[in-house]
Protein backbone atom coordinates (compact mmCIF):
# COMPACT_ATOMS: atom_id res chain seq x y z
CA UNK A 1 0.00 0.00 0.00
CA UNK A 2 1.48 3.32 -1.05
CA UNK A 3 1.53 5.87 1.80
CA UNK A 4 -0.02 9.31 1.42
CA UNK A 5 2.80 11.48 -0.04
CA UNK A 6 1.85 14.69 1.80
CA UNK A 7 0.96 15.54 5.37
CA UNK A 8 -2.77 15.79 6.03
CA UNK A 9 -2.63 19.55 6.47
CA UNK A 10 -1.63 20.08 2.83
CA UNK A 11 -4.89 18.90 1.17
CA UNK A 12 -6.95 20.49 3.93
CA UNK A 13 -5.09 23.78 3.49
CA UNK A 14 -5.69 23.56 -0.28
CA UNK A 15 -9.44 23.08 0.21
CA UNK A 16 -9.50 25.90 2.75
CA UNK A 17 -7.70 28.22 0.33
CA UNK A 18 -10.15 27.33 -2.46
CA UNK A 19 -13.13 28.07 -0.22
CA UNK A 20 -11.60 31.37 0.91
CA UNK A 21 -10.96 32.39 -2.71
CA UNK A 22 -14.53 31.49 -3.68
CA UNK A 23 -15.93 33.48 -0.79
CA UNK A 24 -13.78 36.56 -1.48
CA UNK A 25 -14.76 36.49 -5.15
CA UNK A 26 -18.38 36.96 -4.09
CA UNK A 27 -17.57 40.21 -2.29
CA UNK A 28 -18.20 43.41 -4.30
CA UNK A 29 -15.31 45.69 -5.25
CA UNK A 30 -15.63 49.13 -3.67
CA UNK A 31 -13.42 51.85 -2.20
CA UNK A 32 -16.06 52.69 0.39
CA UNK A 33 -17.91 50.36 2.74
CA UNK A 34 -20.60 50.74 5.37
CA UNK A 35 -20.98 47.83 7.78
CA UNK A 36 -24.44 46.37 8.31
CA UNK A 37 -25.88 43.11 9.63
CA UNK A 38 -25.22 41.54 6.21
CA UNK A 39 -21.43 41.95 6.21
CA UNK A 40 -20.49 41.69 9.90
CA UNK A 41 -19.72 38.23 11.30
CA UNK A 42 -19.27 36.89 14.83
CA UNK A 43 -17.22 33.91 16.03
CA UNK A 44 -16.12 33.04 19.58
CA UNK A 45 -12.47 33.45 20.48
CA UNK A 46 -10.44 30.89 22.42
CA UNK A 47 -11.29 32.77 25.61
CA UNK A 48 -14.95 32.62 24.63
CA UNK A 49 -14.80 28.87 24.05
CA UNK A 50 -13.13 28.35 27.43
CA UNK A 51 -15.82 30.50 29.03
CA UNK A 52 -18.47 28.31 27.41
CA UNK A 53 -16.83 25.14 28.76
CA UNK A 54 -16.60 26.73 32.21
CA UNK A 55 -20.27 27.67 32.14
CA UNK A 56 -21.23 24.12 31.20
CA UNK A 57 -19.22 22.74 34.13
CA UNK A 58 -20.80 25.26 36.51
CA UNK A 59 -24.28 24.42 35.23
CA UNK A 60 -23.78 20.65 35.63
CA UNK A 61 -22.34 21.11 39.13
CA UNK A 62 -25.22 23.41 40.13
CA UNK A 63 -27.82 20.89 38.88
CA UNK A 64 -26.05 17.98 40.56
CA UNK A 65 -25.67 19.65 43.95
CA UNK A 66 -28.73 21.94 43.75
CA UNK A 67 -26.64 25.09 44.31
CA UNK A 68 -28.75 28.22 43.99
CA UNK A 69 -25.69 30.45 44.07
CA UNK A 70 -24.18 28.24 41.34
CA UNK A 71 -27.23 28.91 39.16
CA UNK A 72 -26.90 32.62 39.85
CA UNK A 73 -23.22 32.71 38.94
CA UNK A 74 -23.73 30.62 35.80
CA UNK A 75 -26.55 32.70 34.35
CA UNK A 76 -24.88 35.96 35.39
CA UNK A 77 -21.72 35.06 33.46
CA UNK A 78 -23.74 33.80 30.49
CA UNK A 79 -25.74 37.04 30.44
CA UNK A 80 -22.55 39.11 30.53
CA UNK A 81 -21.16 37.11 27.59
CA UNK A 82 -24.34 37.65 25.54
CA UNK A 83 -24.36 41.37 26.31
CA UNK A 84 -20.68 41.56 25.34
CA UNK A 85 -21.49 39.88 22.00
CA UNK A 86 -24.22 42.45 21.33
CA UNK A 87 -21.96 45.37 22.27
CA UNK A 88 -19.12 44.03 20.09
CA UNK A 89 -21.45 43.66 17.10
CA UNK A 90 -22.68 47.22 17.61
CA UNK A 91 -19.10 48.47 17.70
CA UNK A 92 -18.62 47.61 14.02
CA UNK A 93 -22.20 47.88 12.76
CA UNK A 94 -22.82 51.26 11.14
CA UNK A 95 -19.12 52.14 10.81
CA UNK A 96 -18.07 53.58 7.42
CA UNK A 97 -14.74 52.98 5.67
CA UNK A 98 -13.26 55.10 2.88
CA UNK A 99 -10.04 54.13 1.15
CA UNK A 100 -7.53 56.51 -0.41
CA UNK A 101 -5.58 54.76 -3.16
CA UNK A 102 -1.78 54.86 -2.80
CA UNK A 103 0.41 56.73 -5.25
CA UNK A 104 2.52 54.88 -7.78
CA UNK A 105 5.71 53.39 -6.32
CA UNK A 106 8.91 51.78 -7.54
CA UNK A 107 9.43 48.05 -7.17
CA UNK A 108 10.83 47.28 -3.74
CA UNK A 109 9.12 50.22 -2.06
CA UNK A 110 6.11 49.96 0.25
CA UNK A 111 2.70 51.28 -0.74
CA UNK A 112 0.79 52.99 2.05
CA UNK A 113 -2.95 52.30 2.06
CA UNK A 114 -4.85 54.98 3.96
CA UNK A 115 -8.29 54.14 5.35
CA UNK A 116 -10.60 56.73 6.91
CA UNK A 117 -13.09 55.42 9.50
CA UNK A 118 -16.16 57.54 10.13
CA UNK A 119 -18.42 57.12 13.15
CA UNK A 120 -21.85 58.76 12.78
CA UNK A 121 -23.13 57.60 16.16
CA UNK A 122 -23.08 59.46 19.46
CA UNK A 123 -20.84 57.00 21.27
CA UNK A 124 -17.18 56.10 20.88
CA UNK A 125 -16.20 52.88 19.16
CA UNK A 126 -13.24 51.19 20.89
CA UNK A 127 -10.64 48.66 19.84
CA UNK A 128 -11.09 48.52 16.05
CA UNK A 129 -8.29 46.83 14.13
CA UNK A 130 -7.53 46.72 10.39
CA UNK A 131 -5.06 44.55 8.52
CA UNK A 132 -4.36 42.94 5.16
CA UNK A 133 -6.11 39.60 4.99
CA UNK A 134 -3.65 36.94 6.16
CA UNK A 135 -1.28 39.46 7.74
CA UNK A 136 -0.43 39.49 11.43
CA UNK A 137 0.36 43.22 11.49
CA UNK A 138 -2.72 45.00 12.81
CA UNK A 139 -3.39 48.72 13.09
CA UNK A 140 -5.66 49.54 16.04
CA UNK A 141 -7.63 52.68 16.68
CA UNK A 142 -10.61 54.15 18.53
CA UNK A 143 -13.17 56.27 16.69
CA UNK A 144 -14.69 59.06 18.78
CA UNK A 145 -18.40 59.88 18.69
CA UNK A 146 -19.43 61.60 15.43
CA UNK A 147 -15.80 61.82 14.36
CA UNK A 148 -13.29 60.13 12.08
CA UNK A 149 -9.99 58.31 12.47
CA UNK A 150 -7.30 57.39 9.95
CA UNK A 151 -5.43 54.09 9.75
CA UNK A 152 -2.45 53.35 7.48
CA UNK A 153 -1.62 49.88 6.21
CA UNK A 154 1.56 48.80 4.41
CA UNK A 155 1.46 46.77 1.20
CA UNK A 156 4.62 45.67 -0.64
CA UNK A 157 4.10 44.37 -4.21
CA UNK A 158 6.49 41.67 -5.39
CA UNK A 159 6.54 42.63 -9.08
CA UNK A 160 5.99 45.62 -11.32
CA UNK A 161 2.70 46.37 -13.05
CA UNK A 162 -0.79 47.40 -12.06
CA UNK A 163 -1.88 45.57 -8.90
CA UNK A 164 -5.29 45.55 -7.28
CA UNK A 165 -5.08 46.25 -3.57
CA UNK A 166 -5.34 43.13 -1.40
CA UNK A 167 -8.43 42.22 0.58
CA UNK A 168 -8.67 44.01 3.92
CA UNK A 169 -10.18 42.77 7.16
CA UNK A 170 -11.45 44.69 10.19
CA UNK A 171 -12.28 43.30 13.61
CA UNK A 172 -12.98 44.13 17.22
CA UNK A 173 -12.99 42.02 20.39
CA UNK A 174 -14.42 44.74 22.56
CA UNK A 175 -15.56 44.64 25.35
CA UNK A 176 -14.75 41.22 26.91
CA UNK A 177 -12.61 39.54 24.29
CA UNK A 178 -14.89 36.48 24.21
CA UNK A 179 -16.19 37.14 20.67
CA UNK A 180 -14.43 38.24 17.52
CA UNK A 181 -16.60 40.53 15.39
CA UNK A 182 -15.08 40.90 11.92
CA UNK A 183 -15.66 41.74 8.27
CA UNK A 184 -13.93 41.49 4.88
CA UNK A 185 -13.48 44.29 2.34
CA UNK A 186 -12.26 44.11 -1.26
CA UNK A 187 -11.03 47.54 -2.44
CA UNK A 188 -11.51 48.44 -6.09
CA UNK A 189 -8.42 50.69 -6.23
CA UNK A 190 -5.10 49.62 -7.74
CA UNK A 191 -1.49 50.63 -7.30
CA UNK A 192 0.93 51.12 -10.18
CA UNK A 193 4.42 49.71 -9.59
CA UNK A 194 7.30 51.06 -11.70
CA UNK A 195 10.48 49.05 -12.29
CA UNK A 196 13.18 49.62 -9.70
CA UNK A 197 15.78 52.09 -11.10
CA UNK A 198 19.21 50.61 -11.60
CA UNK A 199 21.70 51.63 -8.90
CA UNK A 200 24.17 53.20 -9.44
CA UNK A 201 22.60 55.13 -12.30
CA UNK A 202 24.37 54.26 -15.58
CA UNK A 203 25.56 56.93 -17.98
CA UNK A 204 23.02 58.13 -20.51
CA UNK A 205 23.41 57.02 -24.13
CA UNK A 206 24.35 59.48 -26.87
CA UNK A 207 21.68 62.01 -27.87
CA UNK A 208 20.74 63.22 -31.32
CA UNK A 209 19.46 66.49 -32.73
CA UNK A 210 15.83 67.14 -33.66
CA UNK A 211 16.36 67.23 -37.45
CA UNK A 212 16.53 63.46 -37.75
CA UNK A 213 17.25 60.40 -35.70
CA UNK A 214 19.33 58.54 -38.28
CA UNK A 215 21.47 61.28 -39.85
CA UNK A 216 21.81 63.84 -37.08
CA UNK A 217 25.03 64.65 -35.34
CA UNK A 218 25.74 63.08 -31.97
CA UNK A 219 25.55 65.12 -28.80
CA UNK A 220 27.52 63.93 -25.80
CA UNK A 221 25.57 63.55 -22.58
CA UNK A 222 27.92 61.27 -20.74
CA UNK A 223 27.69 62.42 -17.13
CA UNK A 224 26.77 66.08 -17.84
CA UNK A 225 25.36 67.92 -20.88
CA UNK A 226 27.28 70.10 -23.34
CA UNK A 227 26.83 73.86 -23.76
CA UNK A 228 27.46 74.91 -20.16
CA UNK A 229 27.79 78.53 -19.08
CA UNK A 230 27.74 80.50 -15.83
CA UNK A 231 24.37 80.82 -14.12
CA UNK A 232 22.38 83.95 -14.93
CA UNK A 233 19.44 85.34 -12.99
CA UNK A 234 16.22 84.18 -14.59
CA UNK A 235 17.54 80.85 -15.87
CA UNK A 236 14.90 78.10 -15.42
CA UNK A 237 15.59 75.56 -12.72
CA UNK A 238 15.64 72.70 -15.21
CA UNK A 239 18.55 74.37 -17.05
CA UNK A 240 20.77 74.30 -13.94
CA UNK A 241 23.19 71.37 -13.84
CA UNK A 242 22.56 70.34 -10.24
CA UNK A 243 24.94 67.42 -10.41
CA UNK A 244 27.87 69.71 -11.20
CA UNK A 245 26.71 72.21 -8.60
CA UNK A 246 26.72 69.49 -5.94
CA UNK A 247 30.26 68.49 -6.84
CA UNK A 248 31.90 71.93 -7.26
CA UNK A 249 29.52 74.28 -5.45
CA UNK A 250 29.32 76.42 -8.60
CA UNK A 251 26.00 77.13 -10.29
CA UNK A 252 26.17 76.55 -14.04
CA UNK A 253 23.35 76.46 -16.57
CA UNK A 254 22.91 74.73 -19.85
CA UNK A 255 22.49 76.95 -22.86
CA UNK A 256 18.80 77.14 -23.81
CA UNK A 257 19.46 76.49 -27.51
CA UNK A 258 21.51 73.42 -26.73
CA UNK A 259 18.87 72.29 -24.24
CA UNK A 260 16.14 72.55 -26.86
CA UNK A 261 18.14 70.77 -29.56
CA UNK A 262 19.36 67.89 -27.42
CA UNK A 263 17.27 64.74 -27.79
CA UNK A 264 17.75 61.28 -26.36
CA UNK A 265 16.33 58.03 -27.63
CA UNK A 266 16.16 55.48 -24.87
CA UNK A 267 15.88 52.13 -26.62
CA UNK A 268 15.26 48.85 -24.84
CA UNK A 269 17.32 46.95 -27.40
CA UNK A 270 20.36 49.20 -26.82
CA UNK A 271 20.64 48.79 -23.06
CA UNK A 272 23.32 46.12 -23.46
CA UNK A 273 21.48 43.76 -21.11
CA UNK A 274 19.83 40.42 -21.71
CA UNK A 275 16.97 40.00 -19.25
CA UNK A 276 13.85 42.11 -19.92
CA UNK A 277 13.37 43.09 -16.27
CA UNK A 278 16.97 44.29 -16.02
CA UNK A 279 16.53 46.24 -19.26
CA UNK A 280 13.45 47.99 -17.89
CA UNK A 281 15.31 48.77 -14.68
CA UNK A 282 18.08 50.51 -16.65
CA UNK A 283 15.55 52.38 -18.81
CA UNK A 284 13.80 53.58 -15.65
CA UNK A 285 17.08 54.97 -14.32
CA UNK A 286 17.77 56.66 -17.67
CA UNK A 287 14.29 58.23 -17.79
CA UNK A 288 14.68 59.66 -14.30
CA UNK A 289 18.15 61.03 -15.06
CA UNK A 290 17.05 62.57 -18.37
CA UNK A 291 14.09 64.26 -16.68
CA UNK A 292 16.34 65.57 -13.91
CA UNK A 293 18.68 67.11 -16.50
CA UNK A 294 15.75 68.65 -18.38
CA UNK A 295 16.55 66.78 -21.61
CA UNK A 296 14.16 66.00 -24.43
CA UNK A 297 13.93 62.22 -24.65
CA UNK A 298 11.91 59.51 -26.33
CA UNK A 299 11.33 55.95 -25.21
CA UNK A 300 11.36 52.90 -27.46
CA UNK A 301 10.05 49.62 -26.06
CA UNK A 302 9.23 46.34 -27.73
CA UNK A 303 5.50 47.01 -27.37
CA UNK A 304 5.33 50.77 -28.02
CA UNK A 305 7.29 53.93 -28.78
CA UNK A 306 6.82 57.30 -27.08
CA UNK A 307 7.77 60.40 -29.06
CA UNK A 308 10.44 62.74 -27.66
CA UNK A 309 9.15 65.27 -25.15
CA UNK A 310 9.93 66.64 -21.70
CA UNK A 311 8.10 67.60 -18.52
CA UNK A 312 6.25 65.84 -15.68
CA UNK A 313 3.46 64.54 -17.92
CA UNK A 314 5.95 62.89 -20.27
CA UNK A 315 7.83 61.43 -17.29
CA UNK A 316 4.63 59.89 -15.93
CA UNK A 317 3.78 58.51 -19.36
CA UNK A 318 7.21 56.89 -19.72
CA UNK A 319 7.19 55.40 -16.23
CA UNK A 320 3.70 54.01 -16.78
CA UNK A 321 4.80 52.46 -20.07
CA UNK A 322 7.76 50.83 -18.31
CA UNK A 323 5.50 49.50 -15.55
CA UNK A 324 3.05 47.95 -17.99
CA UNK A 325 5.56 46.75 -20.61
Amino acid sequence: MTPWPYPLRHPLAHVRARLAHWWQARLPLSDSLTLTQRNVYIVPTRAGLMLGVTLMVLLVASINYQLNLGYLLTFLLAGCALVGMHVGHGTLRGLSFNLIAPDAIYLGATAIIQVNLHNARKRTRYGIGLALLGSKQWAWTDVAAQASATVQLAFKPVQRGLHRLPTLTAETRYPLGTFRVWTLWRPAASVLVYPAPEVPTPSLPAGVAHEGRAHARSVSVQGEPDGLRAYRRGDPLKAIVWKKAAKTGELVSQDSQTLQQQTLWLDQQQTGLGQPEVQLSRLCAWVLQADKLGLIYGLSLQSQTLAPATGPAHLDQCLRALALA
